[in-house]
């Protein structure tokens, strides 16, 4: 008799396909362990993000009194002020000043070392980790060290300057009517800055494909026109996000002019951030100071966004 367990055997039972989505998956599994260890970080952000800007927001409306020593509430008297206020569109107009000079010469000097570094000289590896340091040191120890560069009486930046004819004893780079100003205190941003383009442009280079650049060499370009014609284009993404995180950066620069010219001689070097600076702490104008904290968010998020629409940034 034929055992009635044999057909199974030569048969085996197919079990259905199971569910999309009836068994958790790995993924499904630790992302719902991690989610109750994410909270606690996803509010402190929101809270050190939301809160200072809610607050500045309220404390626009209001004015330490220093004859009550009290904050007060004043409505929009601080808003009206801002567009009355001279010193406040000065200090944009040198933000923007400062800004533009800064971003062309530190995308100039980064596009053409980068170039350089790429076509492969010797030590370049070498030059590569070199550059990084700038970038390292804290904004506010490279003022002080410019500082002492560009002093009038014994530094030699300003000696050989003076040796060559561009500064004189009486327009120093530092002092004098600030004729050289501004020029001071670009000085240490481009020193500073000019490596982070030099690094994104020559990691942007290195990952080109190189089979349009044979292509223009069988064409007959040279090595201006191979750069110009075809690396240049090809590398406009990485231009366009480089430019944009030092468009945004710039806008609230502080450390240089503090250090180096604390906005003077004068309002020559003063800028939106410092002119904040002067409102809350020298003053005590914290309602202004926060309509001009304010003025500066709005200005980096129009700015930004003014950019990326003209420019296309893909991120």
């Amino acid at each position: 008799m034929e055992n009635p367990d044999s057909s199974a055997e030569q048969f085996p039972t197919i079990l259905p396909p199971p569910v999309a989505g009836s068994l958790p998956t790995r993924t499904g599994v630790a992302r719902e362990r991690a989610w109750p260890w994410l909270l606690p970080m996803v509010f402190l952000l929101l809270a050190i993000g939301i809160y200072p800007l809610i607050f500045n927001i309220w404390n626009s409306f209001r004015e330490f009194n220093p004859m009550k020593g009290r904050v007060e509430p004043v409505g929009l008297e601080n808003w009206q002020r801002l567009f009355t206020d001279p010193r406040a569109f000065d200090s944009i107009k040198t933000t923007f000043i400062y800004v533009l000079s800064a971003l062309i010469i530190e995308f100039i000097l980064g596009l053409a070392i980068a170039a350089l570094l790429n076509s492969g000289p010797w030590g370049s590896g070498l030059w590569q980790s070199m550059l990084i340091l700038p970038m390292v040191v804290p904004p506010t120890v490279a003022a002080v060290m410019f500082k002492v560069l560009e002093n009038p009486d014994y530094g030699p930046l300003s000696y050989y300057l003076m040796k060559m004819g561009i500064t004189s004893m009486q327009e120093p780079l530092l002092g004098g009517n600030g004729k050289y100003a501004m020029q001071a205190v670009l000085i240490p941003d481009i020193w500073q800055w000019t490596p982070f383009f030099i690094l994104i442009l020559l990691a942007g280079m290195k990952a080109l494909p190189t089979e349009p650049l044979e292509a223009a060499k069988v064409d007959g370009a040279n090595a201006w026109q191979s750069f110009f014609g075809v690396t240049l284009p090809m590398l406009r993404p990485m231009i366009a996000v480089a430019v944009l995180f030092r468009l945004v950066d710039l806008i609230k620069v502080f450390d240089y002019i503090y250090v180096l010219t604390s906005g003077g001689p004068g309002t020559k070097t003063e800028v939106l951030s410092y002119y904040d600076y002067q409102r809350n702490f020298a003053t005590i104008e914290w309602g202004y100071g926060s309509v001009l904290g304010l003025v500066i968010l709005v200005i980096a998020i129009v700015v930004a966004n003014v950019y990326v629409k003209v420019f296309k940034v893909q991120w």
